[in-house]
C-alpha cells in the first residue's frame, strides 16, 4: 500500500510529460503541416503559416507569419495570432477566449477593371451541397462565443479600385483596434475602440459598444483630415470635374440597430469641408470653397430625418454658363451613363425632411455667362451673404430668408423676409441699388436695334409670392430708374433718355393690376426724325419678329386686360429733338424746358387725365398745352388746348419751300390750337398768327402750290405786319372720309407798309460809332465765337438800339466754302474720334467722361479710329493704297474724309445759324436788348473778306 502514491505520482509525472509532449511538440508539427497541406490545396496562390505553436497547460495558440500570395507584397498576411482559450470552456459548453490578438495584418483589397475583388477568389473550394431545412424547423441559436479582450495591432489595409476611369489607390496603415467582452449569448455589449491612420495623414477613430446577434451598436465614429483626392475618381465617375482641392473632416455619435429592419441614427454631428476646388478637364476652375461647416447635425435613418444645426460657409467661387444652345454647362458636366442605371433605393409614401436651423453663406461668388445670346452676356453674382433660420423642407412653417449680394460691378441687392414651401409662398422686402440696366443689352438686340448706353434701377419693394391654382405674384413699394441712355444702332443718334425716372406707389399684382400712384420723369429726351422715305426713326428700329401661331394670339385675347392706374406723371425739365429729312434743306428743331404735369391715367375708367405742359422752343419761344384726354381711348374724350408763342418762322424755311415754294427770310409764328373729341366727333378751334412774316427767295417744289403765295402773304397781314387765320375742322373720326371746312380767311385787306431801312451811318453816329464798322461781324474761320473785335461792335451797336427800341435788327447767318468747309470738316473728324473712343469705352463698361469733349485722343489711337470711320463713310480703301506707306494711307485716308466732309451744306448752315444765333444771345443777353427786336434771317454762303475772316451781315428794319 505504501508504494500506491510512489506509482500514483509516477504515472502522473508520465501523463504529464506525455501530455506536454504531445502539446507542445506533436500538435503543433501535425497541425502546421495540416494547416500548410489545406492552403495549398485550396488557396489559389502561394500561401504558408510559418509557425505554429500551442501551449498545453495555459491553452495558448500562436500562429507565425501567415503569408498568402507574393512574398513581397501578400494580399493576406499577419506577423502573430494570439489565441488564448480559458480552461473554464471545457466544461461551461461556450468558446471562452480570454485574448485574441492580431498583429501586423496585412490585407489588399483590389478591383481589377472587370469589377472581380481578388479576396474572393484567393481560395477554390469545393461546392457543397445544403441539405433542405425542415418545414417548422425552429431558428438555430447562436454558436456560443466569449471573447474578454480583442487586439488588432498595427495592422494595414491596401485599397485599389480599377473600375473608375481613374484607379483609386490609398492605404490605412496602421489599424488598431481594441475589442472587451465580446459575447454571442448575452444581452451585455462589448466596448471597442478603433483607430486607422489613412492617406496623407488622416485618421478614423471609432470608439463605442457592439453587440453581434442580433447586431447593435453604439458609439462615436470620427474622420479626421481625409484627402477627398483618394475617393474623387468614384465621383469623376458622374461629373467631369477633377478635384485640385479638398480635405473633410466629419463626426458623430451613432447608432445601429439591426433587430428589425435597418435602424441607424446619428446625433452631434459635425462636418467641415475646407478647402475645397474643382476645375474641369480643361484646367479651369469651377469651385472653390474656402470651407463649409456643419454642427449639431443629427439624422434618423428610418424617420427619414436630417437636422442641421448650424451651417456656416464662406468664400465660394464658381463659374456657370448658358451655352448657345440653352443649356446649363454644369448640366453638360455630368455624364450621361453615370448612375444612371443603378439608383438608390428610396422609401416609398414617404419623402425625406430635412432641418436647417442656421445656417449663414458668406462671401459667395458667381461668375455667369449667357453664351445663348449675339454677344455673351457676362455677370458677377457677389459677393453674396445668405442667412437661413428655420427650414423645413416639409413646409410646415415658413423659413426666415436674408440675402445681401453685389450684383455686377457696383449694383446691389438686398431681400429679407419669410418664405414657404407648402404651398409655396414668400413675403420678402428687397432693395436694389445701381442695378446696371446695360447687362440687358443682348437681350433687348434682337428685338429692337437700339443700343443702351447707361441705365440704372434702384428700389425699395415688397414682394409676395403665393402659389394656388395660379400664380399669385404681388410687388410693392418704389423704383427708379438713373441716368438711362439709348442710341439707335442704325444712324448712331440718342433716342431716349433721362437723368431720373421714379416711379412712388408701385403696386403691380400679376395678371390683375398695374398700380402707380405717380410717374417723376427729370430731364427726359427724345428724338424723332422723318427719314427721306417718310418712315419715322422709330420705325426702322423695330426688328421685325415671326408672327406668333393663331392659337396663342386667341388665348391671349381671352384673358381680361391688365389693369393700369397711374395717378399722375410729373415732367421737369424735359426736352426733344425733331428732324424732316424728307425736306430739301433738311428741317431741324428742338423743344427745351418742358415741364409740368398729366393728371390720373386709367385703362378702366373713363375719366379724363389733365394736362399741363409747358415748355420753349429752340430756347425763346414757349409753348403750353393744358386740357384733358383719355390716354387708353382717345376717341372717346380729348379737350387739350396748345399754344406756341414766338416761334422764329426761319426754322420752317425747308416746310415753305416745299409746300408754299419760298423760304421764309424771317417772322415768327404763334399757335393756339384747340381740339375737343366727343365719342369720336371732331370739333378743333386752331388759331394762327403769323407776326412780320417775309418771305425769301422761290424754291422749286414739286409739292408747291400753285397760287401767288406773295399775293396772299401781302392781302392776309394786318395794319401791324401780322396774318391772323381761324382754322375750324369738324367731322367724325370713324369715318375716314369726314369732311375739312375750307381755311376762312378773316382778314382780306392787305395794308402794305414799306419797312423804314434805317441806315447804319445814323445808328453809328448816335454812340459816334462808324457804319462800315457795325453793319458785318467778323467771324474767324470755322469759329462761332465772338471776338474782341466783334463784341466791339455788337456793343456800340447795342447801345445805339437802346436809344432807337422802335427799330430792329436782322441777322443774317453766313458761312463759306473756302473758309469755313475745311475747319469744320476737320472739327467733325476730331468729333468723329472722340464719339467713336467713346462709344467704345462705354460698351467695355470702362468710366467716361461726361462727354465725348471731354476725351484726349492720342496720336498712336487715332490711326485706328481713322480707319473705322473711312469704312463707315466711304467704305473699304482703294487696292492700290495696299502698295503705299502706311503714312500715306493714313494721309490718303485723312485728306478723303476732309474732302468729303468740307462742302457739307448742313454743316454750312448750321455754323451760320450758331453765329446768327450767338450775335442774338449776346446783345440779349450782355447788350440788354429784348429778343423780340431781333430777328435771325435764313443763313446765306459769302465770300472771305480780305482780313480773312467770314463777315456776318446785319439789317436794320422797323418793327
Amino acid at each position: 500500500m505504501s508504494n500506491l502514491p510512489l506509482r500514483l505520482a509516477r504515472g502522473l509525472a508520465i501523463f504529464l510529460a506525455f501530455y506536454a509532449l504531445i502539446g507542445f511538440f506533436i500538435v503543433p508539427g501535425v497541425a502546421l503541416r495540416i494547416v500548410n497541406q489545406q492552403l495549398a490545396l485550396y488557396a489559389t496562390e502561394p500561401a504558408r503559416l510559418e509557425r505554429l505553436e500551442f501551449n498545453p497547460f495555459r491553452l495558448t495558440l500562436d500562429l507565425y507569419h501567415l503569408r498568402i500570395g507574393d512574398t513581397e507584397t501578400p494580399q493576406l498576411a499577419f506577423e502573430l495570432l494570439h489565441v488564448d482559450l480559458e480552461w473554464r470552456s471545457l466544461w461551461q459548453r461556450t468558446l471562452h477566449l480570454a485574448e485574441v490578438r492580431l498583429v501586423r495584418p496585412h490585407t489588399e483589397v483590389l478591383f481589377d477593371a472587370e469589377g472581380k475583388l481578388n479576396l474572393s477568389r484567393l481560395f477554390a473550394f469545393p461546392a457543397s451541397e445544403e441539405s433542405p431545412k425542415p418545414v417548422n424547423a425552429e431558428p438555430s441559436r447562436p454558436f456560443p462565443l466569449r471573447i474578454d479582450r480583442l487586439l488588432l495591432e498595427r495592422g494595414l489595409v491596401h485599397f485599389q479600385d480599377r473600375r473608375p476611369g481613374e484607379t483609386v489607390d490609398f492605404t490605412y496603415d496602421p489599424l488598431d483596434l481594441e475589442l472587451h467582452n465580446l459575447r454571442t449569448r448575452s444581452d451585455d455589449e462589448a466596448e471597442a475602440q478603433f483607430v486607422a491612420q489613412g492617406p496623407a495623414g488622416g485618421t478614423l477613430h471609432w470608439r463605442g459598444q457592439l453587440h453581434l446577434l442580433p447586431f447593435r451598436s453604439s458609439g462615436h465614429l470620427e474622420l479626421k483630415d481625409l484627402r477627398l483626392a483618394s475617393i474623387w475618381p468614384y465621383v469623376q465617375e458622374n461629373i467631369a470635374v477633377s478635384l485640385r482641392d479638398g480635405v473633410l473632416n466629419a463626426a458623430a455619435d451613432y447608432r445601429l440597430d439591426l433587430a428589425e429592419g435597418t435602424q441607424l441614427t446619428l446625433a452631434n454631428g459635425r462636418l467641415r469641408l475646407a478647402p475645397f476646388a474643382v476645375q474641369d478637364l480643361d484646367g479651369q476652375p469651377r469651385l472653390n470653397l474656402e470651407h463649409l461647416d456643419i454642427q449639431q447635425a443629427s439624422l434618423d435613418l428610418a424617420a427619414q430625418r436630417l437636422e442641421i444645426g448650424q451651417l456656416r460657409s464662406a468664400g465660394l467661387e464658381t463659374w456657370a454658363a448658358r451655352e448657345a444652345d440653352g443649356e446649363i454647362d454644369w448640366l453638360r458636366l455630368l455624364k450621361a451613363d453615370g448612375g444612371a442605371t443603378e439608383q438608390a433605393p428610396t422609401t416609398e409614401g414617404r419623402p425625406w425632411q430635412i432641418l436647417l436651423n442656421d445656417a449663414q453663406l458668406r462671401g459667395y461668388r458667381a461668375h455667369l455667362t449667357d453664351r445663348a445670346t449675339e454677344q455673351p452676356v457676362e455677370l458677377l453674382v457677389g459677393p453674396l451673404d445668405l442667412d437661413v433660420r428655420q427650414f423645413d423642407s416639409s413646409g410646415q412653417a415658413p423659413f426666415q430668408l436674408r440675402l445681401d449680394s453685389g450684383l455686377g460691378e457696383q449694383g446691389r441687392v438686398h431681400a429679407e423676409g419669410e418664405a414657404g414651401l407648402q404651398p409655396l409662398a414668400a413675403q420678402l422686402a428687397v432693395t436694389l441699388q445701381a442695378i446696371d440696366l446695360r447687362v440687358a443689352q443682348a437681350y433687348l438686340s434682337p428685338y429692337v436695334r437700339l443700343e443702351l448706353l447707361g441705365g440704372e434701377l434702384a428700389g425699395n419693394l415688397d414682394v409676395q409670392v403665393a402659389h394656388g391654382e395660379q400664380l399669385a405674384l404681388q410687388v410693392r413699394g418704389q423704383a427708379s430708374v438713373q441716368g438711362l441712355h439709348t442710341r439707335d444702332t442704325l444712324r448712331h443718334r440718342d433716342l431716349l433718355k433721362w437723368q431720373a425716372l421714379r416711379l412712388d406707389g408701385l403696386d403691380y399684382r400679376h395678371g390683375e393690376q398695374l398700380h402707380i400712384e405717380g410717374i417723376e420723369l427729370e430731364q427726359p429726351y427724345a428724338r424723332l426724325i422723318i427719314q427721306e422715305d417718310l418712315s419715322t426713326n422709330l420705325n426702322e428700329l423695330i426688328v421685325e419678329q415671326p408672327t406668333t401661331a393663331e392659337a396663342g394670339e386667341a388665348t391671349s385675347a381671352n384673358e381680361p386686360p391688365l389693369g393700369i392706374h397711374v395717378g399722375g406723371i410729373a415732367i421737369r425739365d424735359g426736352s426733344a429733338n425733331f428732324a424732316d429729312f424728307s425736306l430739301r434743306p433738311n428741317f431741324a428743331t428742338a423743344i427745351q424746358q418742358l415741364n409740368g404735369r398729366i393728371g390720373t391715367l386709367d385703362n378702366r375708367s373713363k375719366q379724363a387725365a389733365s394736362v399741363d405742359i409747358t415748355g420753349k422752343v429752340d430756347r425763346y419761344a414757349p409753348v403750353t398745352i393744358k386740357g384733358r384726354l383719355t390716354p387708353f381711348d382717345p376717341l372717346h374724350s380729348l379737350d387739350i388746348a396748345t399754344v406756341f408763342k414766338q416761334v422764329e418762322l426761319t426754322t420752317l424755311t425747308p416746310y415753305s419751300g416745299k409746300f408754299a415754294g419760298y423760304r421764309i427770310r424771317r417772322g415768327r409764328l404763334n399757335l393756339d390750337l384747340h381740339y375737343r373729341i366727343d365719342e369720336g366727333r371732331l370739333n378743333a378751334e386752331n388759331h394762327v398768327l403769323l407776326e412780320n412774316l417775309q418771305l425769301g427767295e422761290r424754291v422749286d417744289s414739286d409739292d408747291a402750290v400753285d397760287l401767288p403765295v406773295r399775293l396772299a402773304v401781302a392781302l392776309l397781314k394786318d395794319t401791324k405786319g401780322n396774318i391772323d387765320i381761324a382754322l375750324p375742322v369738324q367731322g367724325d373720326l370713324n369715318d375716314p372720309q369726314f369732311s375739312v371746312m375750307p381755311i376762312i380767311w378773316q382778314t382780306l385787306r392787305n395794308l402794305v407798309l414799306r419797312a423804314v431801312q434805317a441806315p447804319f451811318k445814323f445808328v453809328a453816329g448816335l454812340v459816334g460809332g462808324s457804319d462800315e464798322d457795325l453793319d458785318r461781324v467778323p467771324f474767324e474761320p470755322g469759329s462761332s465765337v465772338l471776338g474782341d473785335a466783334a463784341r466791339q461792335r455788337l456793343d456800340t451797336l447795342a447801345a445805339a438800339l437802346r436809344q432807337r427800341p422802335q427799330l430792329r435788327l436782322e441777322v443774317e447767318g453766313a458761312s463759306a466754302v473756302s473758309a469755313d468747309g475745311p475747319l469744320l470738316a476737320e472739327r467733325r473728324l476730331q468729333r468723329e474720334y472722340r464719339q467713336l473712343w467713346y462709344n467704345s469705352l462705354q460698351r467695355r463698361g470702362q468710366p467716361v467722361p461726361a462727354t465725348p469733349d471731354d476725351l484726349e485722343i492720342d496720336e498712336d489711337l487715332s490711326d485706328s479710329l481713322l480707319q473705322a470711320i473711312y469704312r463707315s463713310q466711304l467704305g473699304q480703301p482703294p487696292a492700290g493704297w495696299a502698295e503705299l506707306a502706311d503714312e500715306q494711307v493714313h494721309d490718303n485716308m485723312r485728306q478723303a474724309l476732309l474732302a468729303r466732309w468740307s462742302d457739307n451744306p448742313t454743316a454750312l448752315r448750321r455754323l451760320a445759324q450758331e453765329r446768327a444765333a450767338g450775335i442774338k444771345a449776346y446783345l440779349v443777353d450782355q447788350g440788354g436788348l429784348e429778343d423780340k427786336r431781333i430777328y435771325l434771317l435764313d443763313s446765306a454762303l459769302v465770300t472771305v473778306g480780305t482780313t480773312g475772316s467770314v463777315e456776318t451781315p446785319l439789317h436794320l428794319d422797323s418793327q
